[in-house]
């Protein structure tokens, strides 16, 4: 399972799974057995701000500060899901 970065943002890590590379480009942040259950899921858009989908176990405060690291990274995220997927942003047809 490909994780973005080796580090924690907000006390977790952001990751996607094999499953996930049929959708549009999100990030998945889980701070214990990086799978879906509990974890947040955001759609990364083509400018880097973010729909989010599920909420998990996470915190506004954590989501926000979550948020904030994709739209200053997501240039670089979207490097690592395209070495896995063909798809694009959220939003994108």
């Amino acid at each position: 399972m490909p994780k973005y970065y080796q580090f924690k943002v907000a006390g977790y890590y952001l990751y996607f799974t094999s499953f996930c590379t049929v959708e549009c480009m999100h990030v998945h942040a889980s701070d214990r057995t990086l799978t879906e259950g509990g974890s947040a899921k955001f759609f990364v858009k083509a400018n880097g701000d973010c729909e989010l989908q599920n909420k998990g176990i996470l915190s506004d405060r954590d989501i926000r500060k979550i948020e904030a690291f994709i739209k200053d990274n997501y240039h670089e995220m979207y490097l690592k899901w395209a070495q896995y997927s063909k798809n694009g942003f959220y939003g994108e047809n």
